[in-house]
């Protein structure tokens, strides 16, 4: 569909590559949308496949709805429903025990030990490769997270760039979640379910991937920056970034894994931020959450050693007020108590011999 031709020297910018455009999208105009600009016709087709979820979305306006109108939300975001259908994965790829019926079997075989496995040469290059699939598929969706774009598009883009990479999405069906990525927006902390939510400009949102092949997981999540974000917004971000960095630096065998809570705490409380304490880092390998608990906060009781060939993630989750969380109806949906937002990053990492190996980590 070609785009049509606005005043020549309209002082519009392209929304693909925000060069100084003059074509706008015809379908846009048939449906009274914000306009939308490109600058050349080849502009306008390549960016056609993520530009047509605004369609959609106008498209499903009419028969959208909030299925707990009545629930007492804490902050501003609200969901919106009808949640997509379920995205299927083909018979060809390796799916995890939980796949079928939401179980996870041999997470519940091994429910409150605090053993934490020790993975062997082979099995550390199968989470070598897993977490550079978990990067790749992140970063895709990533570039999609844009104002005018929808959570569910970002969840299509991400499962079907996972399923390119021989991979199974590791949230789908666990423990019954409907999605194949996590998305949590302003004041969502983690666990967002994606919907027909609009990403509007100014939002903070975390996009959460993580994948499975050959028997083995990869997790890592980032909050992005959409469009005019206020100073508050990007000071919390970027300090939420810096936890994890200074908690990835004491990465090394001998270091208690309790004692990440209180550099990340440290970090945030010094930007006068909070640190949420109902969810924490975690093991990960052939199980998707396993040994050991790694919570975010000072003074925890967090179990365990580190160990050459210890494999795990930290995620701490920034709040800009208090650190207590509420849940939404649909039981994932984790908020922040007073509404105000919050940030989240995350990596896959490996103890080695001498310090660290970030598994996940952002190559481009």
């Amino acid at each position: 569909m070609p785009a049509s031709a606005t005043s020549p020297d309209a002082p519009n910018v392209c929304e693909a590559c925000q060069k100084p455009a003059n074509l706008r999208c015809p379908t846009c105009m048939k449906l009274n949308l914000p306009e939308s600009h490109f600058c050349t016709q080849d502009c306008f087709k390549a960016n056609w496949g993520t530009h047509k979820a605004k369609h959609r979305a106008a498209a499903g306006a009419a028969q959208q709805f909030n299925p707990w109108p009545n629930y007492n939300y804490t902050g501003k975001m609200r969901p919106v429903y009808p949640l997509s259908q379920t995205r299927t994965v083909p018979d060809d790829i390796a799916k995890p025990d939980y796949a079928k019926d939401g179980k996870p079997y041999s997470e519940l075989a091994v429910r409150g030990s605090t053993k934490i496995d020790v993975l062997t040469k082979e099995e550390q290059e199968k989470m070598r490769i897993i977490g550079r699939i978990g990067r790749e598929v992140l970063n895709e969706g990533r570039k999609a997270i844009k104002a005018g774009v929808t959570t569910d598009e970002i969840d299509r883009i991400v499962h079907e760039a996972t399923l390119a990479r021989g991979a199974y999405p590791s949230p789908l069906n666990y423990h019954n979640y409907p999605k194949s990525c996590c998305i949590s927006v302003n004041e969502v902390i983690c666990h967002g379910i994606p919907d027909q939510y609009v990403i509007q400009d100014g939002d903070l949102v975390n996009l959460d991937v993580s994948c499975y092949k050959d028997g083995f997981h990869s997790d890592l999540n980032e909050t992005v920056l959409v469009g005019n974000v206020d100073e508050a917004a990007r000071k919390l971000v970027k300090t939420t970034r810096e936890c994890l960095d200074k908690a990835i630096a004491m990465v090394k065998p001998g270091t208690l894994y309790r004692d990440l809570g209180n550099t990340i705490q440290k970090c945030a409380q010094a930007q006068g931020f909070s640190v949420v304490r109902s969810y924490c880092g975690h093991g990960i390998n052939s199980l998707f959450h396993g040994a050991p608990s790694v919570p975010h906060y000072a003074k925890n009781k967090a179990v365990g050693v580190m160990k050459a060939g210890h494999t795990f993630t930290i995620e701490p989750m920034i709040s800009e007020g208090t650190w207590h969380d509420d849940q939404w109806p649909d039981g994932w949906t984790v908020v922040t108590r007073d509404g105000k937002r919050s940030a989240q990053f995350e990596e896959t990492l490996l103890v080695t011999e001498t310090g660290v190996e970030i598994l996940t980590k952002d190559f481009e």
